[in-house]
């Protein structure tokens, strides 16, 4: 029997009435730090400790089972060997239980006989209808109910917004303690273990959910449920909660053809990072990059417009920020025209109104000179966020000298019609002091240091425009494409067959004709009338020309007739191979030639890849990928992602490509490819000629699962 996993159920996990501590023992340092962690955040008259001996444990009476606590009993904490596990799991349900973690360790991760053990464990839970967080773990702090059934050491106290999920549980104090220190407060710590049955996108799902959550953090090596984690990550975009992932390690993708260009340019980290851009997902790559971004989209949400403000007490703090963003692609607009009036008015005396924009030393006189910066960039209406540049002490007692400044940027704050955040010049810590500070001036919160402050702030901006992108674009129905039956999507296709398919779906295909005789072939080149192009058709030979198998340019009967001969024996040189004609088709000028193929992902499905540049693909490297199904216009911001997508609108002479037609046929092959199944392995146009309106595949690649 399956458990559903809802966010209804993980309440009653992560909003326990009343924690069991299984296997609570004096020597077990688990032990000490769970029961410290729940005393010290006020739960310790909920927490009940079991102990099979029944002995004393850190100086309270124990039980020596879950059935002799005399009140319900909502999470079992278990803390009990691998061998004892699945009996401490029957004694908590016994006991009414419905929830446990898990910490021992030696299920899936070490080896088959782990993962047998991991399969028994779902297997024993799901029979007693109990939910299991693990194993290989070290549990979770719910900050807003203030419940912190874990081991890791935290010292955290009340509540945040960010959601914390790691699945490494040794990381996870390292994120804890980083947070804690830039005072980027949580809401939720959650480490995941092996998700033998919950994961991660089960937990994001609960924290989308959680009102008192407004950005996710999340360290993963692994996404194991994928359409669960999807799903997730929508409903988070369409409640504007930002996810920000540091996804760790890489991995070939399975089974695929080494024949196809595709599988080249699609691998695991790549596709991970089509799936993040679709789904709306910060992707950053290291853990203080993380925690700085969560916070920053904890306290400024969906943003209306990209610019980015700054407001500077240092002229080379705004050098410093110009550079990053500079590096970053980060906007840093120029000021309106009656933005810079409205400035002038009070600042011409000062310095110079740009952005970013130096106060100069005159705001330590005159404070309101950063009310008034503030708002009036705030009004701007190219800026959707602001950036306040000073400093916060971070030691020290009694009141501050700069109290007056930093209460002036606090009315700025307040007053500011777009969201504006605290940036300190440098990474240090937020102490008691520092929040005391700032609580005074009315400052809610401070970014660590300039770099993290471009960074998380560049983030959101572009977390921002995907997301409002994401929401504002239904999802593509794709079109009704009639294919091949079932039993013809086998073996192994040659050109000439998969030429067929592309055409019947509609996917424009330059004019080709099978000859089976030089005789034939000549007919063929003289009905084009122009100089043709002659190709091998071979479903045993993918790769042509690498054996002679194409000529181009070809005139005359003479050439073609040589051309002709000179293709069949080509084919020699693959034994055995099953030779079904010379395809003849009319030989194009240069024009832009893209890559465009579909590769089946194990765990995303269908997953196309565009690339400029045709058989030249690989050597340009400049492709993007995404998931399907896909429409045009999703398929049109793909190509304005290629590095080279001038190139698409003429250069040199060339002409203008229609890009709208273009994003068509693109968005077509999509559909095609979703609609053969998983029959599909590969579907590989290389190259797809586009010429102003004019767009034709050129030569295709079609391979299936059962290749005989």
């Amino acid at each position: 029997m399956s458990v559903a996993i809802t966010p209804e159920r993980l309440r009653t996990l992560f909003r326990p009435r009343n924690v069991a501590l299984v296997g609570a023992s004096n020597k077990s340092g688990f032990s000490v730090s769970a029961y410290h962690n729940l005393v010290r955040h006020g739960f310790g008259d909920r927490t009940y400790l079991v102990n099979r001996r029944g002995a004393e444990t850190h100086g309270q009476p124990t039980y020596t089972s879950c059935r002799e606590i005399p009140v319900p009993v909502d999470l079992a904490y278990a803390m009990v060997p691998q061998a004892g596990t699945l009996e401490a799991l029957t004694d908590a349900h016994a006991a009414g239980v419905r929830n446990a973690v898990i910490l021992s360790s030696g299920y899936g991760e070490a080896g088959p006989e782990g993962r047998r053990a991991e399969a028994e464990l779902v297997a024993h839970a799901e029979s007693l209808d109990m939910l299991v967080l693990g194993p290989n773990m070290l549990g979770f702090a719910n900050f807003a109910d203030g419940i912190a059934a874990t081991s890791v050491p935290v010292t955290q106290r009340g509540a945040g917004s960010i959601g914390l999920l790691s699945q490494s549980g040794a990381s996870s104090s390292a994120m804890a303690d980083f947070a804690a220190m830039i005072g980027a407060d949580l809401s939720y710590l959650v480490t995941l273990g092996n998700e033998a049955m919950i994961t991660a996108g089960h937990v994001l799902d609960f924290l989308v959910e959680d009102e008192s959550t407004r950005a996710i953090a999340i360290f993963m090596e692994t996404i194991r449920d994928p359409e669960v984690f999807r799903r997730a990550a929508l409903n988070a975009a369409a409640k504007g909660k930002a996810i920000v992932a540091l996804k760790a390690g890489s991995s070939e993708l399975s089974a695929r053809t080494a024949a196809a260009h595709t599988g080249a340019l699609v691998g695991d980290d790549r596709v991970i990072d089509a799936v993040f851009d679709e789904l709306g997902i910060i992707r950053v790559t290291s853990i203080e990059d993380m925690i700085a971004t969560a916070h920053t989209a904890a306290q400024v949400g969906l943003l209306d417009r990209p610019g980015i403000g700054v407001v500077s007490i240092s002229g080379g703090a705004c050098d410093i920020v110009a550079d990053r963003a500079q590096d970053l692609g980060a906007e840093l607009p120029e000021l309106a025209p009656p933005t810079r009036d409205r400035l002038q008015e009070f600042f011409a005396a000062y310095g110079t109104v740009q952005n970013p924009l130096d106060v100069t030393g005159a705001a330590v006189i005159d404070p309101s000179l950063f009310t008034k910066s503030i708002t009036a960039l705030a009004d701007d209406p190219s800026i959707g966020v602001i950036a306040v540049i000073s400093s916060i002490p971070w030691a020290g007692s009694g009141p501050n000298p700069g109290t007056p400044l930093l209460a002036a940027i606090g009315d700025g704050i307040a007053a500011a019609a777009v969201p504006t955040v605290f940036v300190n010049q440098v990474v240090q810590p937020v102490t008691g002091y520092s929040r005391e500070i700032m609580a005074e001036a009315g400052i809610p919160t401070v970014l660590p240091g300039l770099q993290a402050g471009v960074v998380g702030l560049q983030h959101v901006v572009r977390w921002s425009q995907r997301v409002r992108a994401l929401t504002a674009t239904p999802p593509h129905i794709g079109a009704e494409i009639e294919v091949p039956p079932a039993a013809a999507r086998r073996g192994s296709w040659s050109e000439a067959a998969a030429r067929r398919l592309l055409a019947d779906a509609g996917i424009p295909v330059v004019p080709a004709t099978l000859a089976t005789t030089a005789a034939e072939a000549i007919e063929a080149a003289e009905k084009i009338g122009e100089p043709v192009v002659l190709k091998i058709a071979s479903p045993d030979i993918l790769h042509k020309s690498d054996i002679g198998g194409v000529r181009l340019n070809v005139s005359g009967a003479d050439e073609v007739r040589s051309a002709y001969d000179a293709v069949r024996a080509a084919a020699t040189a693959v034994p055995g191979a099953r030779v079904e004609g010379v395809l003849i088709s009319p030989m194009r000028p240069p024009a832009t030639e893209l890559l465009v193929g579909v590769v089946r992902d194990p765990q995303w499905g269908p997953v196309l890849a565009v690339g400029l540049g045709g058989i030249l693909v690989e050597v340009l490297d400049d492709s993007v990928l995404t998931t399907l199904p896909i429409g045009p216009d999703r398929a049109g911001s793909l190509l304005d992602q290629l590095r080279g997508a001038a190139v698409l609108d003429g250069v040199r002479g060339g002409s203008a490509v229609d890009r709208d037609r273009l994003a068509t046929v693109i968005s077509r092959i999509g559909d095609l490819a979703v609609a053969l199944g998983p029959d599909l392995v590969s579907l590989e146009i290389n190259p797809l000629r586009v010429d102003g309106t004019r767009i034709e595949a050129l030569d295709a690649v079609v391979e299936w699962t059962d290749r005989t």
